[in-house]
């Protein structure tokens, strides 16, 4: 039977203008307190699927349906009969009968993540696949949001590799107006081109700005300064000298000295002295542990939305 109040999360760009809103400010709402006590998700069933490690997201998506009064239940990389040959489409009807919301981290393709929502009766949420992370990109909004009060006109300057971090980020804060997002990514390491043109389009939609530079001269005015550890989850890379063309985007205080006033964000794990140095990660303008803790603020926002999706009045 379908249920028409399921919604899935593969990508940002799955989400209109509203929704993509409503969370980031339900998110807010989340971390400030003014939603303690609700459980939507009472009686609801959450299933989470990690081939991957995590910490921040795993436990946040398992604690936020646990607050909201659901049940969780855990799948590591070695328990489902896919390893035996079973289809992502098969998986996803099967559990579609016995759980209301699926969180799933493949490190995988976002097409893996489609098939298992192809069933009309769960809703499934990416956790993170090989080229899109857009719970972090939530999380990354809301934090800005409870720091700066607003998203409109925030300037971020993005220094390190174009992964599933950074795309998710593109997508979200280019449908914002006046923002500004300047990616500072190594030649071969940049954006995927599929996604940056998105972003662009968003951008040009809105009234924002989307650039992509491949050094770290003449560095633009920032409200925020971010990045992200040079080798995603689950991934390496091919090239041994990798390390040399990453070092002159590693964040230290002469980069923070050109953004004067800018905070610092890094969604972590972080490997200081690599993408960032130590004394920024732990520095006075790092709200980078705030912003793990907004993950699960976040994820508490998009699990409602899973099983019910904005009020109808916002719609």
């Amino acid at each position: 039977m379908a249920r028409p109040d399921r919604h899935h999360l593969i990508s940002v760009d799955d989400l209109t203008g509203r929704e993509l809103r409503w969370l980031v400010h339900r998110g807010a709402q989340y971390a400030a307190g003014e939603c303690d006590g609700a459980r939507p998700l009472a009686d609801a069933v959450v299933g989470v699927l990690f081939r991957k490690t995590s910490t921040r997201t795993r436990t946040a998506f398992s604690a936020g349906a646990l607050r909201l009064g659901g049940r969780v239940i855990t799948y590591g990389p070695d328990d489902l009969q896919e390893n035996t040959g079973e289809s992502a489409e098969d998986t996803g009807e099967v559990l579609s009968r016995m759980l209301d919301v699926l969180v799933a981290r493949t490190t995988g393709s976002t097409e893996e993540l489609r098939a298992y929502a192809a069933q009309r009766r769960m809703a499934v949420v990416n956790a993170m696949s090989a080229a899109e992370h857009p719970t972090q990109a939530l999380t990354d909004l809301t934090t800005m949001l409870g720091r700066f009060g607003r998203i409109e006109g925030l300037r971020v300057l993005y220094a390190g590799e174009g992964n599933n971090t950074a795309s998710a980020l593109a997508l979200a804060l280019s449908r914002f107006p006046g923002t500004e997002l300047h990616l500072r990514t190594p030649a071969g390491y940049g954006l995927d081109p599929d996604y940056l043109d998105r972003a662009r389009r968003h951008a040009k939609e809105s009234g924002a700005l989307v650039e992509e530079r491949h050094d770290m001269a003449g560095l633009p005015e920032a409200d925020v300064v971010y990045t992200t550890r040079w080798e995603t989850t689950g991934t390496a890379k091919a090239d041994p000298g990798w390390r040399r063309v990453f070092a002159p985007f590693r964040v230290d205080a002469a980069v923070l000295a050109a953004c004067p006033g800018a905070v610092f964000m890094h969604d972590l794990p972080a490997h200081r002295g690599d993408e960032v140095t130590g004394e920024v990660l732990d520095g006075p303008a790092s709200i980078a542990f705030d912003q793990a803790e907004n993950k699960y603020h976040s994820a508490r926002a998009v699990l409602e939305w899973c099983l019910g999706g904005i009020p109808a009045e916002l719609a």
